[in-house]
């Protein structure tokens, strides 16, 4: 099973990091509402970046150090992924 951790980007262009092991799923449910607390009054999200990993502890690591990065950093992130 893989594990994700991804950032979308919400209607208010505010940014959500997250954790997941079916992207696709996890999008589609903050879109309908039911996702993180914290997108549903914000949607629709759109997926914006996202990382694959084989454990569920590295990539709620890895979420936990994405979090930890300010908005400018995070934005750097998608930028650096989408220029690869």
């Amino acid at each position: 099973m893989s594990h994700y951790v991804y950032i979308v980007e919400c209607a208010d262009d505010t940014l959500y990091t997250g954790y997941t092991t079916d992207i696709e799923r996890r999008i589609a449910e903050h879109n309908q509402g039911q996702g993180a607390k914290y997108t549903r009054g914000r949607t629709p999200v759109e997926l914006c970046y996202q990382e694959q990993f084989k454990s569920r502890s590295s990539a709620q690591k890895r979420e936990y150090k994405i979090k930890q990065l300010t908005r400018k950093q995070k934005i750097e992130l998608i930028k650096d992924d989408k220029d690869e």
